[in-house]
C-alpha cells in the first residue's frame, strides 16, 4: 500500500494494491502497517463504523467535531466516485485553513485519514456513490458543527457542473471566519493530545 502526506498536517492519502481476476477483485482499503509506518502511531481504537449512499451532486459537509472530544476518521468509496475534502479548522496548526481534495472512487479504492479536528466533506460524482467511515468516537449531535463549503476564503474546487444536493443545516452553515471568532473550531495543540491519548503516538 503506498502512502502520501496532503496539504493538511496529519492528513494522508492511502492506496491499496488491487488483484483482479475472472472472479473480479479482491482489495483491502485499510492495511494497520501503512497506516503505522505513514501515521508514526497505530490507527486509533475503532468506535463506530458509518455507510452513507448518495446521489450525484450531493455535497455532505464541512463537518467537524468538538474537541475535546474529537474524533480522527479513515474513509473510503465503496461504490461510485467522489471529492473528498479535509480542510485544517485547527487553530494554530501551520496548516490552518488549507484543505487538499482526493478523487476516492471504485477503481483505485484510495483512502484518506483524517486526524482529530479537522474538518470533512465530499460531493459525490455518480449515483448510489457509497462512502465507508471508520471514526475514533460515536456520533454525538451536540459535539457535531458544520462550516459553509461555499465559503470563498477556503476556495474549495467545488465541481460546477453539478446541482448541489445539501441538508438545511449544511446550506446555513458559517464561514471558517464566524466560526472561529465563536470559539468552537478545535485547537491544534488541543488535538494532538487527543489524538496521541487515542492512538498511542509520540508527541509532533
Amino acid at each position: 500500500m503506498q502512502s502520501r502526506q496532503l496539504a493538511v498536517d496529519g492528513a494522508f492519502e492511502f492506496r491499496p494494491k488491487i488483484f483482479t481476476d475472472e472472479r473480479g477483485l479482491f482489495v483491502s482499503p485499510f492495511q494497520e502497517t501503512a497506516a503505522r509506518q505513514a501515521l508514526g502511531h497505530p490507527l486509533f481504537p475503532v468506535a463506530q463504523t458509518n455507510h452513507s449512499l448518495s446521489r450525484r451532486g450531493t455535497i455532505r459537509g464541512a463537518h467537524y467535531t468538538l474537541t475535546p472530544p474529537g474524533i480522527a476518521k479513515y474513509v473510503y468509496c465503496a461504490r461510485g466516485r467522489a471529492l473528498d475534502i479535509v480542510i485544517d479548522v485547527r487553530v494554530g496548526s501551520p496548516t490552518y485553513g488549507r484543505s487538499e481534495t482526493v478523487l476516492l472512487d471504485q477503481e483505485d479504492f484510495r483512502a484518506v485519514y483524517f486526524p482529530v479536528g479537522v474538518a470533512h466533506a465530499f460531493v459525490a460524482l455518480e449515483d448510489s456513490t457509497v462512502m465507508s467511515y471508520m471514526l475514533s468516537g460515536e456520533y454525538v449531535p451536540e459535539n457535531e458543527l458544520a462550516l459553509s463549503v461555499f465559503d470563498p476564503a477556503l476556495e474549495l474546487p467545488l465541481p460546477t457542473d453539478i446541482e448541489p444536493v445539501m441538508s438545511e443545516r449544511d446550506l446555513a452553515a458559517p464561514t471558517l471566519e464566524t466560526a472561529e471568532k465563536s470559539g468552537t473550531l478545535p485547537d491544534y495543540r488541543r488535538c494532538l493530545e487527543v489524538e496521541r491519548a487515542l492512538c498511542g503516538g509520540p508527541a509532533r
